[in-house]
């Protein structure tokens, strides 16, 4: 049995059983029922996820995965490929928008190649920290043939899995991230795919293409499912023929989560699409996700209905990384605090409502 096999099959549902516990707790508190909103929904959602009527949050991570993309060449994106090492190098130096931003909550930025066109072990001392999982220099230019052969797609989303499982603790909360040049194409082509939307209804202009360069994208991804004709019913087959590398390993890092019952906070647009690849393949895994934002991006909003999940923030925020995530751990955390440390009536000796 693969690793993806025998991870698919620990996947259990979440314990709905709990939350009926937990909401007693969250009703005793030293307010006005339900009055602490969202937070205390995150709450609830944490103690389904962990099992546990006392979860906790002491080990934040957010899961950069780069890769390139051979759709690149197709003028998609307003940068050339060449930024995606370059900013994983930056990821590397602590001054990216997601180290700024994991600092400020108190988590740790892992970051994984599994498919950028670079080699970063030329750069010596400069690459330390990198975590190199590669399995393609560069996806293939989806638009004349598919992205991966099915073989290096187990082994990206494999890849994903691997990192949860070395990363996996108690208490821990991981976010995903992303980068990848080109790579809101993929991610859009997954979700027309998946959910038989028209093309342009579910993209957007990802790194902010003119007006030109969106009808250009659109026509490409249109061709490249006609080119490849991916099976919806099939996610491997999906990711295989219009997806990524760094997609197929967040899609990985899900399910791996999922089997370890860890909290699981999707980013944006690209990350939505690993995990709605994780939800496809397991059902169950769409229970340890929380939406740490809506993106701008068009398709976004069709593959959180997909899932079933409901944003925590909406700030128009589009540059992927894993900002959001942080961002939204922040948020949970304070609802966790909140469930664990906020008094009682009982114990604070205050009059209830009548």
């Amino acid at each position: 049995m693969s690793l993806l096999e025998e991870t698919l099959a620990s996947i259990s549902p979440v314990d709905e059983g709990l939350t009926g516990e937990a909401q007693l707790r969250l009703d005793d508190l030293t307010k006005p029922k339900g009055s602490l909103g969202r937070l205390e929904e995150f709450a609830r959602k944490l103690v389904s996820i962990t099992g546990t009527l006392k979860p906790k949050i002491d080990k934040k991570y957010i899961f950069t995965f780069a890769g390139d993309h051979g759709v690149a060449v197709e003028g998609v994106s307003a940068f050339p490929s060449e930024v995606t090492p370059q900013m994983v190098i930056n990821f590397l130096r602590g001054g990216a928008g997601i180290n700024v931003l994991a600092r400020h909550v108190g988590a740790e930025v892992v970051v994984v190649d599994v498919g950028v066109n670079f080699d970063f072990t030329s750069l010596g001392t400069e690459a330390k920290g990198l975590k190199i999982k590669k399995v393609v220099s560069g996806t293939g230019n989806i638009k004349t043939g598919p992205a991966m052969t099915r073989e290096e797609t187990v082994r990206a989303i494999e890849a994903g899995i691997e990192t949860a499982n070395e990363y996996a603790a108690e208490g821990a909360i991981f976010g995903t991230g992303d980068m990848g040049i080109a790579n809101t194409t993929p991610s859009s082509a997954i979700i027309a795919v998946l959910s038989g939307r028209p093309v342009e209804e579910v993209t957007g202009r990802g790194t902010g293409i003119d007006g030109e360069a969106f009808s250009r994208k659109v026509k490409v991804i249109e061709e490249a499912i006609s080119v490849n004709t991916p099976e919806p019913t099939d996610p491997v087959d999906v990711l295989a023929k219009v997806g990524g590398a760094e997609i197929a390993a967040i899609s990985g890092l899900v399910l791996g989560a999922a089997a370890r019952k860890i909290p699981v906070v999707v980013d944006g647009f690209i990350s939505t699409a690993g995990a709605l690849i994780a939800s496809e393949l397991s059902r169950e895994a769409g229970g340890y996700l929380f939406a740490a934002h809506r993106s701008v991006e068009r398709g976004h909003a069709v593959m959180l209905e997909r899932l079933g999940l409901k944003p925590i923030l909406d700030l128009d925020m589009r540059l992927g990384e894993g900002t959001g995530a942080a961002l939204a751990i922040s948020l949970i955390e304070a609802g966790l605090k909140i469930y664990s440390e906020m008094a009682t009536f009982s114990d604070a000796g205050v009059s209830e409502e009548n």
